[in-house]
Formats: structure tokens, sequence, C-alpha cells
């Protein structure tokens, strides 16, 4: 059975669909093993970006993920990675699928709801 991790970030907070971003893993067969509501430091949000720290987005990144609360979670189920990935959508929302997750309710390629962790390495 494999665990991945996947947060709602402050925009899916803010717009009050925590409860649908679960839905929709959950109706994939996922399991919600953990999850909170917290928020990060300044810090927190740059250790979790790390591998983007030489990238231009990395500021404006790192400030977006402190803006408000987030919802991490650990989901479980077969295949859980690649599942909460397609579920997600692509990064950008302009290039997902319909009826994903990015599609359906983010903004742009910075405000797009959810992250899902792409690798084990980054799931565990």
């Amino acid at each position: 059975m494999e665990r991945t991790l996947s947060i709602v970030k402050p925009d899916g907070v803010r717009k009050n669909i925590i409860g649908e971003v679960i839905s929709r893993f959950e109706k994939a067969g996922l399991k919600v093993v953990a999850l909170k509501m917290t928020e990060l430091t300044q810090a927190q949000a740059e250790g979790f970006y790390e591998v983007h720290k030489e990238r231009p987005f990395f500021a404006s990144l790192t400030e977006f993920m402190t803006s408000g609360p987030i919802v991490p979670m650990i989901l479980e189920g077969e295949g859980a990675i690649k599942k909460v990935r397609d579920i997600m959508g692509a990064t950008n929302p302009a290039d997902a699928a319909e009826g994903t997750i990015r599609k359906d309710f983010a903004d742009s390629i910075e405000s797009n709801v959810v992250h899902g962790s792409d690798a084990p390495e980054t799931a565990a």
C-alpha cells in the first residue's frame, strides 16, 4: 500500500473547497490516514520547496504558501502517488484535463489549489 502527501494550498482553503478536494481523493479509492490544518512559517516553506531554491519563482511560491492556512494530508492506496497526480491535473490549470481539481478550481500556475508529491522520495 503506497502513501503520499497532498496539501490543500492557501487558495484552496480560502475558496472553501477542502471537502471537495478530499472527496475526489476518496472517490478514487484513496484513504485519508492523517490530516490537519496548519500554517507554514517562511523557514518551513523554504525547506519544503528547497528543490526549487534557484528557480525564479521560489520567493513568490514560498510567500504564497505562507499567505494563509494549508491542509496537509497523507493519502494511502494502491498507486497513491499517480492517482493523486492524475486527480489534481497538470500544474498549470490551463493545461489540466477537464474534471481535474486544478482545471475546475485553480486560477494560475501558482494558485493551483493543491500540491501532490511526484515521487516516492518526496511522498515520504
